[in-house]
């Protein structure tokens, strides 16, 4: 009988666990009463191993250096115990390349000094990723996303900026030309843009300077602050080629003082909304906002109507150690963080410079609204369907609380954790590429507003006024229905002698609070405000309906005179977003024909091309199938298409109807392939003459003209009842040429023997000059009978 018993000595190297496995003859009954006997917990059969038990004791550590001693340690020596071994942890090692630095690497110099992009490394202070690398490594780079920076202007010849520079997406309203290089001075003034640019989309791997979180995105840059900022100014730089530009960034807003109310004129506010309505092809515009500088200066993001739109994503920053900066802003309208600089001790941002250089001193919020972008192009190029309001959407589903340090973390109804220093929490790149992939659009936004009554009220120093409005979220309106939420806006008309003085909470029927506005010792405006609108996300995914409470507190300040009140003359509640949940059907409130996506796994080869990484998908009821899957009717379900198929009518490889990027359709066997078969060519669809299928996707393998060459001009033989004539294949020979035959004797080598075979073919000869048109053939001998 053997058994593995210690008497309290360490073992060098082991960890001992607190689970048992036993030997046990009589069956699961006899193995019960012994667990029982000596205070075990029998956890069951082990697996197909008859007679073997799982036990567990719970007064034993959980992991220990000692193996464990005891009374329950007699169990060794019961007669009915034919083994037992306390079970120690084993070292098993994933067998794939590592996320660390040596998996990525790139020859970049300031590479190394990336911190918040691979932050899981030994050198790095900060404990918790955003998960950039493990995006890029699934393949998302940001290819074929555009985004501008709205600033200072970028410097286009960069040497890190060069190549990924976008004409199309970049402009200079303050000198109103093409060119958006900054204006140059002594104390490098406006380089500003040029450094969230590099953020965004700084070439990798050419030996110059950083790498961009999106390093093979498109980049823009709007030159539109050095110089006088107007309304005019503003709106044209939002709206510049919606259709073209994904994304906009911008790091700017109104002073952050502390006592400024100010946010976008009319004509701005027009912009915002015709950019998420139309922009993208009516997918919306995406408008990333950093939050702002003002902490120092007891400043409150809700005074800024750039970040308190909610057409806008507002980002916050943290510390590497997860701290709140000094400089930061507290806000309820904050939807996520990244990292930037902190104390003078913390590390900063690095980044491309002005004059070709490189800087590792960037820092502030207008840290964190380019990495955003950046990490929003990735997203986009793992789904290009999702629409502004997906985005954020991903944004609060993805984003991580982690380690940031914040007092007020709370989970709301809907199960959200929030914070008004860190919205969401910290942005996570992998995630969000791979909800992306899988997502499917959240359903039409809705707009429910309630005005209170018209009745004006006072202010009372150190009371707190309670104004209450009940909502049905507009049930009986269903254009306008809202169940589930998105942003809460506050519209609220205040007369008041010191408006520093206010704070401003909101209450969800739910119980969230949301801090709309704090006190601001600087703000000595006696303005108080005039129909400005404060809003936030903490309600997010909450249920709308019930009452609401707006919460006002005035505390005199000793500039002011107590006996002078504060007014409130009208309040409005204005909710959005959808009658149904966002995420899955509800009875009654479910889509019609909605299908399932199937987790059925396709066992297809991969025709030899990298595929980005395919996730176990959860089942889930949609309005119709992602790419890459088919509608299977009669079971309801999506069914996957044959691995590289983007689009399908069945689970064949010759059911594809269009093809993943990097494969070309061919259309006679309705196939994705790697390379075109012989007697095509690739198509990218800019040949001319080309011939329009409507099934195929923008690369296709064409014989329009029967070509064994790479292009339509440059064939070397023809299919039957064609004509070579001048590297083309023709029906007939035109004027001023003539047919004649020539015959091609061909080299071939199988194995070790060499053999001829010969092939004729008939050619449109000039009449001018009967010489032979050359034919260049791997290893050929040519025998010409047309002289």
């Amino acid at each position: 009988m053997l058994f593995y018993f210690s008497c309290g000595r360490a073992t060098v190297g082991l960890v001992f666990t607190n689970h048992w496995a036993v030997r046990i003859i009589g069956g699961p009954k006899e193995a019960d009463k012994l667990a029982s006997k000596y205070g075990f917990t029998n956890l069951g059969q082990i697996g197909g191993l008859e007679d073997h038990y799982h036990f567990h004791h719970s007064r034993v550590v959980r992991r220990s250096t000692f193996a464990a001693r005891g009374a329950h340690s007699f169990i060794h020596m019961d007669p009915k115990v034919g083994w037992i071994q306390q079970q120690i942890v084993k070292s098993r090692v994933k067998r794939y390349a590592r996320s660390d630095p040596d998996f990525i690497y790139f020859n970049d110099p300031k590479w190394s000094k990336l911190w918040y992009i691979h932050s899981g490394d030994k050198t790095s202070q900060c404990r918790s990723e955003m998960n950039i690398l493990a995006a890029w490594q699934r393949g998302y780079t940001g290819r074929n996303v555009v985004v501008t920076i709205l600033d200072d202007g970028i410097e286009r010849n960069h040497p890190d900026l060069a190549q990924n520079y976008d004409q199309l997406a970049s402009y200079d309203f303050n000198g109103n030309d093409h060119d958006p290089t900054p204006r140059y001075d002594s104390s490098n003034e406006n380089k500003h843009g040029t450094r969230c640019a590099g953020e965004v989309a700084a070439v990798a791997n050419n030996s110059h300077c950083v790498v961009g979180i999106a390093y093979n995105a498109r980049i823009g840059g709007i030159r539109m602050l050095d110089g006088d900022v107007t309304d005019v100014v503003e709106a044209k730089s939002l709206g510049i080629r919606p259709d073209y530009i994904d994304i906009y960034s911008a790091s700017w807003g109104p002073d952050d003082d502390g006592k400024t109310v100010d946010g976008p004129g009319p004509l701005a506010k027009q912009a915002f909304e015709v950019g998420i309505k139309k922009g993208r092809k009516g997918l919306g515009s995406i408008f990333v906002w950093a939050s702002g500088n003002g902490g120092r200066q007891g400043d409150h993001c809700s005074c800024d109507g750039y970040t308190n739109s909610i057409y806008t994503i507002s980002v916050s920053s943290s510390t590497e150690n997860g701290n709140k900066p000094w400089y930061l802003e507290v806000c309820s309208s904050t939807l996520a963080t990244t990292y930037s600089s902190g104390e003078f001790y913390d590390r900063k941002i690095v980044t491309t410079d002005l004059r070709q250089r490189c800087t590792d001193g960037h820092t502030g919020t207008s840290v964190s609204a380019p990495m955003v972008a950046g990490v929003i192009a990735l997203t986009l190029e793992a789904n290009r369907l999702i629409t502004w309001r997906d985005v954020q959407h991903l944004l609060v589903k993805t984003s991580r609380p982690v380690h940031l340090q914040a007092n007020d973390w709370k989970t709301n109804a809907a199960g959200h954790k929030v914070s008004h220093l860190f919205g969401f929490g910290l942005v996570d790149a992998e995630a969000m590429v791979i909800e992306a992939k899988k997502w499917r659009s959240v359903p039409p936004h809705h707009t429910c507003t309630k005005i209170s009554d018209c009745k004006t009220t006072y202010i009372r120093p150190e009371q707190t006024l309670n104004a209450t409005i009940s909502s049905t979220g507009c049930s009986e309106q269903p254009e306008h229905h809202v169940a589930f939420l998105e942003h809460v806006v506050v519209r609220v008309f205040i007369d008041h002698p010191r408006r520093g003085d206010l704070e401003i909470s909101l209450v969800s029927p739910a119980g969230t609070r949301s801090q709309l506005l704090l006190k601001r010792l600087f703000d000595n405006s006696n303005e108080g405000f005039k129909n400005w609108e404060f809003m936030t996300v903490h309600c997010w995914g909450e249920r709308a309906e019930g009452t609401w409470t707006l919460e006002i507190s005035d505390s005199p300040s000793q500039l002011r005179n107590p006996e002078v009140l504060g007014k409130m003359k009208e309040w409005t509640l204005i909710l959005y977003g959808t009658a149904e949940h966002p995420y899955q059907s509800h009875g009654s409130h479910s889509r019609s024909h909605m299908l399932e996506v199937s987790s059925v796994q396709s066992t297809e080869p991969t025709l030899g091309i990298p595929q980005p990484e395919e996730q176990e998908e959860e089942e889930t009821c949609i309005s119709h199938c992602p790419l890459g899957y088919f509608e299977d009717v009669e079971a309801r379900r999506c069914r996957r298409c044959h691995r590289g198929c983007e689009r399908c009518v069945g689970h064949s490889p010759h059911n594809c109807r269009s093809c993943r990027r990097g494969l070309f359709f061919y259309a006679l066997e309705s196939s994705c392939v790697a390379a075109c078969p012989s007697g095509y060519f690739p198509d990218d669809g800019e040949s001319e003459e080309r011939i329009e299928e409507p099934s195929v996707g923008p690369s296709g393998c064409s014989d329009t003209h029967s070509s064994t060459g790479p292009g339509m001009k440059e064939c070397i033989h023809c299919a039957q009842d064609f004509l070579l004539q001048e590297w083309r294949c023709v029906r007939k020979c035109a004027a001023g040429y003539y047919e004649c035959e020539k015959t091609e004797f061909l080299k071939r080598i199988k194995g070790m023997n060499n053999y001829l075979i010969y092939r004729r073919s008939v050619i449109c000869t000039r009449v001018t000059n009967k010489q032979l048109l050359p034919v260049f053939l791997s290893i050929s001998l040519s025998l010409d009978i047309c002289a």
